[in-house]
Formats: C-alpha cells, sequence, structure tokens
C-alpha cells in the first residue's frame, strides 16, 4: 500500500503560516523578477488566473478583486517543505520525495492499522506543527495513491483523506483522463480521441492496444489503474541527466558586459551544482534572448552548444567555454530580456582524460574548487566568486512584494509584541 501526502496550494500556504489575515483572500506568487504567475491560492484560481500567466495581463482582475500579490520567497518554502517532509518520517521511513510539496509514503510498516486513521493523524500533526494543510490518497499502487489524493481535493467530505475503495470502479470513474498521474495533455487528447475519457475507461483499455499505440510507460500506468505495481519507490534520487540555470532579468540588458555578466553567473552557479551532486557534464548549451512581447523587428534569440573535453565540474573551465560561444552570438542595439546556460551528457566515476591534459593542472583545478566551495558554504555564497561574475548586480531579483524569509534569516524572525 501507498499513500500520497501532497501539500494544498504550498506556495499559498506557507505565506499564510505566518499572515493569518490571508487566509480565504485570493493569493498569487509571481515568479522570479516578478514576472509571471506561479502559484495560486484556490481563490485565486476561482478567479480564473493561470499559472504562467505574465501578471501585468492579470492587473484587472488582481485590483478588481483585491488579489493578494506576493514575490518568490524560496527559501521559505524550501525550509518548511523539509518541515513537512521531517514530520511525514515520524510515520513512516519509507519515504520518497516527489517535489518540494509532496512525498509518496509506503504504508507496509502500518500493517494490521486502520491506513486512513493513521494518516488522518499525520494530516493532523503536520497541520499542528508546521501550519500547512496537507491532502492525502492511499491506493495499492503510486498512481492509484495520486488518484485518491486528487479525488481528497475535488471531495471535501472526504475531510482531505481517501483511500480507493474495493472495487474501485467509481472512484476511477470520477476522475477525467487528464487527471491521471502521467497522462499529459497530447496523451489525454488522442485517449479521448479514441473514447477513453476517464481513469476507468484507461483501466479497461486493453494493455497490448495501449502499448502499441503510446508506449510502455502508458501500459503501466494503466496496469498501475488495476492495482498492479509497477512504479517503485525511489528513496535514493536518480543521478540527473541535465542541469539548467536560467531567469529573466529585473530590467532589459543591452550592453555585453552586463550580459556575460550573467551567463558567467549561471556557468557559476551551475558548477557548484555538478560539484555538489558529485557529478561532471561533456556539453554546454549557452541562450538568451529578447522579451516575447517586444515587437518583431526588436526581437532577437540566439542558442550555441560546445562540447566540453574532458567533462567537467571546473567553474573556471565553463565560464570560460560559456563566453566563448556567446560572444560572437551577441548583437548591439537588442535588450535582452532572459539568458541561461545548461548542462548536459552529465556524468559520474572517472573521467577519460586526453592524452594531451595536464595530471598537476587537474589536481590544482581540483584543490582551487575544493578551497572555493569552502569558503563559500563556510562564509556565504559569493563570499569568492570570479570576476567574470561581475559587480554590476545584473542578477539580483527584483522582488517587490517578497514576504519575509521568517525560518532561515535572523534578521527576518517573527515578532511577537506582548502588551502588559
Amino acid at each position: 500500500m501507498y499513500a500520497l501526502a501532497d501539500c494544498n496550494n504550498f506556495y499559498a500556504s506557507c505565506e499564510r503560516v505566518f499572515e493569518p489575515h490571508l487566509e480565504n483572500k485570493p493569493l498569487v506568487v509571481l515568479s522570479n523578477n516578478d514576472g509571471c504567475v506561479i502559484a495560486r491560492s484556490q481563490e485565486a484560481k476561482d478567479l480564473g488566473l493561470k499559472v504562467g500567466d505574465p501578471i501585468f495581463t492579470c492587473k484587472n482582475t488582481v485590483l478588481q478583486n483585491n488579489v493578494i500579490v506576493r514575490s518568490s520567497n524560496f527559501s521559505l518554502y524550501g525550509d518548511m517543505s523539509r518541515r513537512v517532509m521531517q514530520t511525514i518520517r515520524l510515520f513512516s521511513p519509507d519515504v520518497e520525495v516527489y517535489s518540494i510539496d509532496e512525498a509518496f509514503i509506503k504504508l507496509n510498516g502500518l500493517k494490521g492499522r486502520n491506513y486512513e486513521e493513521v494518516m488522518r493523524q499525520m494530516r493532523a500533526v503536520i497541520l499542528q506543527w508546521t501550519g500547512i494543510p496537507v491532502s492525502i490518497g492511499i491506493g495499492k499502487t503510486k498512481t492509484l495513491a495520486k488518484l485518491a489524493n486528487h479525488y481528497a481535493k475535488q471531495n471535501p467530505r472526504m475531510r482531505g483523506v481517501a483511500r480507493v475503495p474495493h472495487p474501485s470502479g467509481e472512484m476511477l470513474q470520477a476522475v477525467e483522463i487528464e487527471d491521471v498521474w502521467g497522462i499529459g495533455r497530447k496523451w489525454s487528447e488522442k485517449l479521448r480521441n479514441i473514447g477513453i475519457k476517464t481513469a476507468f475507461d484507461l483501466a479497461s483499455m486493453n494493455s497490448e492496444n495501449i502499448r502499441r499505440s503510446f508506449n510502455i510507460i502508458a501500459m503501466k500506468t494503466a496496469m498501475e489503474l488495476r492495482g498492479h505495481a509497477h512504479f517503485r519507490l525511489e528513496q535514493t534520487p536518480e543521478q540527473r541527466k541535465t542541469l539548467l540555470r536560467s531567469r529573466s532579468f529585473a530590467k532589459p540588458v543591452e550592453s555585453w558586459q552586463e550580459l556575460s555578466e550573467a551567463i558567467a553567473s549561471h556557468a557559476t552557479r551551475a558548477s557548484e551544482k555538478l560539484r555538489n551532486e558529485d557529478i561532471v557534464a561533456k556539453v554546454l548549451h549557452v541562450f538568451f534572448h529578447t522579451s516575447l512581447y517586444n515587437q518583431a523587428d526588436q526581437r532577437n534569440s540566439a542558442h550555441a552548444t560546445v562540447e566540453l573535453i574532458p567533462p567537467t565540474n571546473v567553474t573556471h573551465t565553463i565560464i570560460k567555454a560559456a563566453l566563448d560561444i556567446a560572444k560572437p552570438m551577441w548583437k548591439r542595439g537588442f535588450k535582452y530580456k532572459r539568458a541561461g546556460v545548461q548542462l548536459l551528457e552529465l556524468s559520474s566515476g572517472t573521467v577519460q582524460c586526453s592524452l594531451f591534459d595536464s595530471p598537476e593542472e587537474q589536481a590544482k583545478d581540483k584543490r582551487m574548487m575544493q578551497l572555493l566551495d569552502a569558503v563559500n558554504s563556510n562564509m556565504g555564497a559569493g563570499t569568492l566568486h570570479y570576476a567574470a561574475t561581475g559587480f554590476t548586480k545584473v542578477m539580483e531579483m527584483k522582488q517587490l512584494q517578497r514576504s519575509p524569509r521568517y525560518t532561515t534569516h535572523w534578521d527576518e524572525l517573527p515578532k511577537c509584541l506582548c502588551g502588559l
């Protein structure tokens, strides 16, 4: 048996923990630099606000309905997620953290106990200790647990916890095909075209027909809906295959100096992540572009790829490679809105070097990176940095509506004013 614990409207809920007056009010959270909507409270969803909407296109709806707008506060969200996951592990050690606000839980250790009763107790403890409301679905497979979680959210009478019954037909018929875990927009459209409209329809479909028309993942999803487990609990995260660092600028960038500093900053952070996970990259992709909302003659988009030989996670090597391919692509006269780097073909273990690589230089680079990471870990990110990342503060984010980082910064701790 599996359970899926999913925090309700997580980012909005985190904002409400320390500002209870926001309860029952429409609230949206914006992306980096206050660009687009990335999270909504239920009240904001009911107003028709959608994830991905640029905030300037929603201005009238926001003003007319007194929607609360918050800048993203990932320091707060990450710490609150950690607290929720720690609480979950008190009820079962077998936990797969699926995302910042979701976790699969294996319930085998609770045999002989009432699963729903234990999950309701866990839900109450999470709410009491963290202030975050959680919905929980229970089923024989991860897909059924995810489906039950969706059912719990859509049906208030379930009081936050739902278990797939036996037989499961009634619950599966109540879930639309696009709401089934693993069935994306394109697949759901294709399935609807052949008459598959609900989770029950997919579960009833012939397995070989599904595999022939889609792929083995779709077939396994259908099998999971029938109660046959194919997706196991992944407690050890898989090694990532790519790493992307990208961000919109707070204001348009026109000079090569500012653009190069942004690219170097992204390359620096990406290199640090590689070393944290003890992996190296073989391919580097660099891109930058103007706003999609510019007039046609004011738009420009550029991207290029280079192979890193040998594969590396050394910051100055990646910075140099990124700037070398970016400089020829930059064009004067355009106002660039976004830049980023992507590292591909990531691997771990021994790196195959070429005949002409110097072991002494490699050892020197390794010692330098160890020192750099140690200083920045102990003294704060960016204490030591490469000059290429610059001093123009082009990478500073615009966060005009960010709430305090209540749980991670001493000078932003909540204050309690007690009267005599």
